[in-house]
C-alpha cells in the first residue's frame, strides 16, 4: 500500500499534469490501492496554486491581449481545443492570463477558494475576474476585468473568450444588477 505522502506526491503530479480541482475529486486509484482522500486531493490543488506563477495585473492583461481580441488571429472558443496547452474556452483563457498550470482549471475551479478569493464590486482593478459559477459548462462564465468605463461604474471593459466568436474586448455589465450570478473575485497569485 503506498503511503499518505506518495499518494499526495501521485496526485500533484496529476494536477500539475493538467488535472483540474473538480476533474481531481473525481480521481480514482489504480485496482487494488485505496482511493486518495479528498483532503489529499485538496491539498494537490493547493500544490497546484502554489506552482503557479506571481503575475502582475498589468501582466495579466499583457497576457489576455496575446490571444488578439478583433483580428483575425483571435483564438476561436472551444471547451475540448487547446492553445498553447491552454483551453480556448473563457476558464481556459483566464488560466492563461494568470499563468496557472495548463489547462488550467474550469470556471468553478476558477471561483474555488484554491483559486481566488471572492471581493466587492467596488474592490475591482484590473486583472481580477468576474464569474457566474453556477449552472452548466454552456451557462457558466468568467470575464478578466480591466478598468470601469466611467466614475459612475455602470460597466466595465473586459477580455472574454466567448462562444461563438472566441477571444474580446469589450464593456459588459455583468455582476452589476442586483440579484447576479456573476461575482467578483481576485486571483490569489496576482500582485
Amino acid at each position: 500500500m503506498a503511503s499518505p505522502r506518495a499518494v499526495l506526491l501521485g496526485v500533484s503530479t496529476l494536477a500539475l499534469a493538467g488535472g483540474t480541482v473538480l476533474g481531481l475529486v473525481g480521481v480514482s486509484a489504480p485496482a487494488g490501492r485505496p482511493a486518495p482522500a479528498q483532503g489529499v486531493q485538496l491539498q494537490a490543488a493547493d500544490a497546484q496554486v502554489a506552482a503557479a506563477p506571481k503575475v502582475t495585473r498589468s501582466q495579466v492583461i499583457a497576457n489576455a491581449k496575446t490571444w488578439h481580441p478583433h483580428t483575425s488571429s483571435r483564438i476561436p472558443y472551444s471547451q475540448s481545443k487547446t492553445h498553447g496547452g491552454y483551453r480556448t474556452d473563457c476558464s481556459g483563457y483566464a488560466s492563461m492570463a494568470l499563468k496557472l498550470p495548463k489547462p488550467g482549471p474550469n470556471t468553478v475551479g476558477l471561483a474555488s477558494s484554491t483559486y481566488s478569493t471572492k471581493i466587492k464590486l467596488s474592490q475591482l482593478t484590473k486583472g481580477d475576474l468576474i464569474i457566474d459559477a453556477i449552472g452548466s459548462n454552456t451557462t457558466r462564465h468568467v470575464v478578466i476585468f480591466e478598468k470601469w468605463t466611467s466614475s459612475k461604474h455602470t460597466a466595465y471593459w473586459a477580455y472574454e473568450q466567448r462562444g461563438g466568436y472566441g477571444t474580446d474586448h469589450r464593456t459588459r455589465t455583468y455582476g452589476l444588477s442586483s440579484g447576479s450570478q456573476y461575482k467578483p473575485y481576485r486571483p490569489k497569485n496576482i500582485t
